[in-house]
């Protein structure tokens, strides 16, 4: 018999080098190969004897009659399910060479008698389709040779012809599906979610329990035999003896697949396809690939005809788009025709039928060329006009577009908003404050050590991640400040220097409805200061930004020092808080400084426009003729939140440095101040 022989240098398919090594002290000059070492098989029970047909010397692959082949190892973006499958890949390639693209062919045998078993779907919403055909003329064994490769190329282990022909066309076309003992399975199927506490021995012989919203596969006796999407069970897996088979190929919706798939950490082939969206309209073709590659290793396969095929008004329906051609061309800078468009989208699978489109040429409107295109079933991931044009651009090549710039149809910039939020940010830039991005995920008990400890913000009313990767970040902040002393903290225990952070960020306290109160706060936080710095960050906003609010020092804020500290209110609302953080939140983050602390809601901030204070506070600065050395907005109030005047009140420091200020120079400026103010439109108080 001959035998294959790796020699000295041979690099084998698992990544070995041969060496020469000593074995009982004789030199090793290769290594005599089993098929698995070879990766032709998966049978390692000993050396692969070579057909007789083989010649001393050959290559042992040509002796094999084995075709020297290349695998390509693809990424896929989670935007395009097709391209898990085999044709998918096929249909762009042959695209993007020009070529045509001609899927292999279903079983040509003839429909057998026929049998109808019975299906009925009670979760319709969760499973769309259930197909299920009968095949009989069974006989289990090893898959021919070239289809155990193929397999094994694709990373997959040979079992036996069936299983293998159901990952062979799950491959080859991104189907999952399962085929059933039929014998087992004879009183039918039922589509339905698990109820509470049942359990499922599955095929790899593991006992799970299930949720209810787990959705379950079971017999017609309501018995579960599977894990829609995910695993079929122990008990109705093909044996030895089966003669029938019940093959099942369905469409389950791709968020139940995936919540199951996490919860029970059982990811499978099949998941990882439904999850992302599998073909609604491809059970048919597939079904036919499965018989034809089984009927080469069972020749006496008979398919029945009357297959059960229930689908529900939930099926997913192709979308149909209105496509531009001037759209094309402005988006991508090209001159495409109509026909080339066309050409393009036709050869992937697009249906396009010619269409006249409104096209807005300046203040005119007139219409132009365009298709009304049908999406093809199997790519879910085209909803709209610009996936279209993105067909387009990568089917006629990226190098090939046009180099004129394109038009926008809506000019750039800031909205009003973001133009304030960056306003915001530079001016606490200024402070000397650095920025902070602490996670917003924290630990259930990291709002009470900060002392945020109303019920309205602790963590046992904060929102729960219902699976977090650690327990440590399982639950949303309902404030800033945790995260912020966490990062204080941090840079003092690496030694760091005038620590001065903050944050601009989203908080989620709770609410009387069942989201939370989604709005931005600003936290400043200073180390080795005290509380006048973060009153004068305050007072710098407030000129700046033109909101303001009173400083109530009758209302400790929690976690704040209970004399030096302020709450910031407008009217009976609470709009944060101001003052050095209280000795006891600060040791429990191994603090021992002192920490000036400002917290804002600064969606109150963001959403008033500055308009008077800022053009009062240069005008004060102005009027006072240069002797002014400070001009701060301290105070703002109003009657009632709906209230069209505000009191501001302002504090300027004189100061002339060859002279001492007499009584009559500062009211000469207190004079020209009132002057400017009414100029604006403001009056002085009595």
């Amino acid at each position: 018999d001959l035998v294959p022989l790796a020699t000295i240098g041979t690099k084998m398919p698992d990544g070995r080098e041969i060496l020469r090594r000593g074995m009982f002290n004789i030199d090793s000059e290769g290594m005599l190969c089993s098929a698995a070492e070879l990766g032709v098989a998966s049978d390692a029970s000993g050396i692969l004897i070579l057909p007789a047909t083989a010649k001393l010397g050959r290559n042992v692959f040509d002796a094999l009659g084995i075709a020297r082949d290349v695998v390509f190892d693809l990424d896929v973006t989670r935007n395009r399910p097709d391209c898990t499958g085999h044709l998918g890949v096929a249909r762009d390639v042959a695209a993007k060479f020009g070529k045509k693209f001609t899927p292999p062919k279903g079983d040509g045998g003839k429909k057998g008698t026929p049998r109808k078993v019975p299906v009925k779907i009670i979760a319709d919403k969760a499973c769309a389709r259930f197909n299920v055909t009968v095949m009989s003329g069974i006989v289990v064994g090893p898959s021919p040779d070239h289809l155990a490769r193929r397999l094994l190329a694709a990373g997959m282990r040979p079992i036996n012809n069936v299983v293998d022909a159901s990952n062979l066309v799950m491959l080859e076309t991104n189907q999952p599906n399962h085929a059933y003992d039929a014998a087992k399975v004879a009183s039918g199927f039922r589509v339905r979610f698990a109820t509470t506490g049942e359990r499922l021995a599955t095929l790899d012989g593991t006992n799970r329990a299930l949720t209810t919203d787990d959705l379950l596969i079971c017999d017609g006796d309501d018995r579960a035999i599977g894990i829609a999407g995910v695993m079929g069970g122990a008990n109705t897996e093909i044996s030895d003896v089966t003669t029938e088979i019940a093959l099942e190929t369905a469409w389950f919706d791709p968020t139940t697949v995936r919540l199951t798939s996490q919860r029970l950490a059982l990811r499978t082939e099949a998941s990882a396809r439904f999850e992302r969206g599998v073909d609604p309209q491809g059970v048919d073709y597939s079904v036919a690939r499965f018989a034809a590659i089984l009927r080469q290793s069972c020749p006496k396969l008979v398919v029945h005809g009357g297959a059960s095929d229930p689908k529900t008004k939930h099926l997913p329906k192709p979308a149909v788009i209105s496509l531009r051609v001037a759209q094309v061309n402005r988006v991508l800078g090209t001159s495409l025709g109509a026909r080339d468009v066309s050409a393009v989208l036709t050869r992937i699978g697009f249906d396009c039928s010619p269409k006249k489109i409104a096209v807005k040429k300046g203040s005119l409107v007139a219409a132009g060329p365009g298709f009304s295109v049908k999406v093809p079933s199997w790519r879910p991931d085209c909803t709209d006009e610009i996936d279209l044009v993105e067909e387009v651009a990568r089917h006629v090549g990226y190098e090939t577009l046009g180099k004129r710039v394109s038009q926008s149809t809506q000019p750039g910039g800031l909205s009003p908003l973001q133009q304030r939020r960056r306003a915001l940010r530079d001016l606490v830039l200024s402070f000397g404050a650095s920025e902070a991005m602490p996670n917003p995920f924290l630990a259930p008990g990291d709002h009470e050590k900060a002392g945020v400890v109303t019920s309205e913000n602790r963590s046992g009313s904060a929102l729960s991640l219902e699976n977090p990767l650690v327990a440590e970040e399982s639950i949303l902040r309902t404030s800033l400040r945790p995260g912020m002393l966490k990062a204080v903290a941090f840079n003092l225990a690496h030694r760091a220097d005038h620590i001065s952070l903050f944050e601009l960020g989203h908080v989620y306290p709770p609410s009387s409805t069942e989201l939370p109160d989604e709005h931005e706060q600003l936290c400043i936080m200073a180390v080795g200061v005290d509380a006048s710095v973060a009153v004068d960050w305050w007072s710098q906003i407030v000129a700046v930004f033109g909101v303001g609010a009173q400083l109530d020092q009758t209302r400790v804020p929690e976690g704040y020092h209970s004399t030096r500290s302020a709450t910031l209110s407008r009217g009976k609302q609470v709009v944060g808080y101001v003052g050095e953080l209280d000795r006891l939140v600060l040791a429990a983050h191994d603090i021992s400084e002192r920490v000036a602390c400002l917290e804002v809601n600064a969606s109150l901030l963001l959403a008033e426009s500055p308009k008077v204070p800022a053009a009062l506070h240069r005008a004060l600065r102005q009027a006072s003729g240069g002797l002014s050395e400070e001009v701060v907005l301290f105070d703002v109030f109003r009657k009632s939140p709906t209230d069209d005047t505000r009191s501001l009140a302002y504090r300027l420091r004189l100061r002339a440095t060859d002279r001492t200020l007499t009584d009559t120079e500062v009211a000469a400026v207190r004079s020209a101040c009132i002057v400017a103010a009414e100029k604006l439109g403001c009056t002085l108080r009595g």
